[in-house]
């Protein structure tokens, strides 16, 4: 992003993008804690911020590790023994609707399934290549999504896949590929574009102008 901040923390019309980010969250009926996860030299930062925009839900803010899975893994070990979910969400996607939780939410309480998360269809064709850069295949792009987040899993579930990720070494791209790794399935719920990571500059221009206008 180029800023001495980091992007969860910087201001868009008055107030951080992790406090957007929580708003979205508000309301959610049966949601029974927040948990942050964060660098060491944010945690009073994040703190603030939360107690700001939790109201009565309890909070708990933690130094993260060095890889995302290392952070979520922390966070784990803090998760309530009363959740049966576990929704895992991006500080710097500020867009995603309620409705499109409250989706994912009942997708993953499914029994027949170990979750659910948010993605949408490609809009663009996907080539897979090799090493030399060389295209090997093209697959159908109406099999083709890309996933956001909120993702939500049964708590036991996802627990088990980040023992055995741990055990076994495994990176995953992305906590659903740590649960399908594990043999669980897990479905998607369609999102929408605006529930966008601000990740470069010109996301954060676009995310300017969207919450100016709110």
């Amino acid at each position: 992003m180029g800023k001495d901040i980091p992007k969860p923390y910087l201001e868009i019309a008055g107030k951080s993008i992790l406090g957007h980010t929580l708003k979205c969250f508000s309301g959610i009926e049966g949601l029974d804690q927040i948990i942050i996860v964060t660098s060491a030299d944010c945690l009073h930062k994040a703190r603030k911020i939360v107690s700001e925009e939790a109201g009565e839900i309890p909070f708990e803010v933690l130094e993260g590790g060095r890889e995302r899975q290392e952070s979520v893994r922390n966070a784990l070990r803090s998760v309530s023994e009363n959740s049966d979910l576990v929704a895992i969400h991006d500080a710097v996607r500020p867009f995603v609707k309620n409705e499109t939780i409250v989706r994912c939410i009942r997708r993953a309480a499914e029994e027949s399934l170990a979750g659910a998360i948010v993605a949408i269809p490609s809009r663009d064709t996907v080539k897979k290549v090799d090493d030399e850069d060389k295209i090997l295949i093209t697959p159908e792009r109406k099999s083709m999504w890309l996933a956001q987040t909120p993702q939500i899993f049964k708590k036991k579930i996802l627990m088990d896949a980040y023992k055995k990720a741990l055990s076994d070494n495994f990176q995953g791209t992305d906590d659903a590929s740590i649960v399908e790794r594990s043999g669980g399935e897990v479905a998607i719920i369609e999102g929408d574009i605006q529930n966008f990571k601000i990740t470069y500059p010109m996301d954060l221009q676009l995310a300017t102008i969207i919450l100016s206008e709110k």
